[in-house]
């Protein structure tokens, strides 16, 4: 058996899928982007598919260390998330060669099913608290919540505050027994962060996602120190070697993504390390179908595994949701707050194809928003 095909298609609302197909005609899915690069990735997926076609599908080891090491240049959101789609194909294609989910070929599920949150949205107090309600209602136990919109990187009194009342909102609809996490988004520097931090303690959030920049790594010592609130990060970070750093620091919680850290097979490599730590893993996925599919049998494999992140009714999402490309939406269908292991083979999810072929002919464009600060300099988005 050997790959003969590699295919990209670029989906709306903002996702980048790929095909591999081999002489057998066993295909395999993937899901390679990075978002408001979509394009520049797919690039890079014609790219690499010159060393796999030929190959054998079930090396994947072997083509992981070619494909992330075999140009001289190496790493960044680019390379890593083609790779990471890459991966997740022909680990998609083992499943289906040997009958079985990827967790099993990962050593087996050591849970019968994993917890995932909801994002929850609104800007003011009341909607967060109606926001979550609805989440509650619906059976979860977690959500989380940006932290702010656009802050000053040394955030005033009134916006460390208006974050307070926002957490405090959730907080009353949650009661004790439901947790809630805020994503802060590197938007504040390290002292902001900080600040912030000790704010918001007493409300004993899960954790708090992204406090500073990755390029501010090197300051998440005293951000750690700041608070007993448990810090999370990763979802900018690619590589094994870079959660090291932020691990040493006392980060109690590593967030990489599936599609963009080298995808299954490095997913679990961070998650090792991160054990070796004492940290949990609780995987970035705002994404599509075959992204949180990948990442779902690398939580259902993983033992300090914490929470699942989903992207089911995000904002991102209006122009299509994580049921619009696969023929059954079991998969993604959450009970009591959490996905239901799922014995199907490989990824474990059925693309449709057609709906696919049909999507990329119209692709898109999406980019970030670009925000400014009230004096026209570049603010975090």
């Amino acid at each position: 058996m050997k790959i003969e095909r590699v295919e990209t298609f670029l989906v709306p609302p903002r996702w980048l899928f790929c095909r591999i197909e081999t002489s057998d005609g066993v295909v395999g899915w993937g899901e390679p982007v990075v978002e408001g690069r979509a394009e520049v990735v797919r690039t890079a997926i014609e790219t690499l598919s010159e060393y796999l076609i030929g190959q054998d599908p079930l090396q994947i080891e072997r083509h992981w260390q070619v494909l992330s090491k075999g140009g001289f240049y190496r790493g960044g959101p680019v390379l890593s998330s083609a790779v990471a789609g890459l991966d997740h194909a022909l680990w998609d294609i083992a499943g289906k060669v040997y009958g079985a989910p990827v967790a099993a070929l990962l050593g087996g599920r050591v849970r019968d099913r994993v917890r995932v949150y909801a994002w929850v949205g609104g800007d003011e107090p009341a909607e967060i608290a109606d926001q979550v309600a609805e989440q509650v209602a619906a059976g979860m136990t977690a959500v989380k919540m940006n932290g702010s919109g656009r802050i000053q990187p040394s955030p005033s009194v009134a916006e460390i505050n208006d974050i307070v009342a926002r957490l405090t909102a959730a907080r009353s609809a949650l009661g004790d027994t439901r947790d809630v996490a805020i994503d802060l988004h590197g938007r504040v520097g390290v002292a902001g962060a900080r600040r912030i931090l000790r704010a918001v303690e007493d409300l004993q959030p899960f954790f708090v996602e992204e406090p500073v920049l990755p390029e501010h790594m090197g300051h998440l010592p005293e951000v750690v120190g700041a608070s007993t609130v448990p810090l999370a990060l990763g979802e900018r970070l690619y590589h094994r070697a870079d959660f090291v750093a932020p691990l040493t620091a006392g980060v109690a919680v590593v967030q990489p993504d599936v599609s963009h850290a080298g995808g299954i097979s490095e997913l679990r490599r961070i998650a090792v390390l991160a054990d070796t730590h004492g940290a949990m893993t609780a995987p970035h996925c705002p994404l599509g179908p075959i992204s949180l599919a990948a990442s779902l049998q690398v939580a259902f494999a993983t033992p300090n595994f914490l929470i699942q992140e989903q992207s089911r009714g995000i904002h991102y999402n209006l122009a299509g949701d994580l049921t619009s490309y696969v023929t059954d939406p079991t998969p993604y269908t959450w009970v009591n707050g959490h996905a239901e292991w799922n014995p199907l083979p490989g990824l474990g999810i059925t693309v449709d194809e057609a709906a696919v072929r049909a999507a990329d002919k119209t692709g898109h464009a999406w980019r970030n928003p670009m925000w400014t600060h009230e004096d026209g300099s570049f603010a975090e988005w």
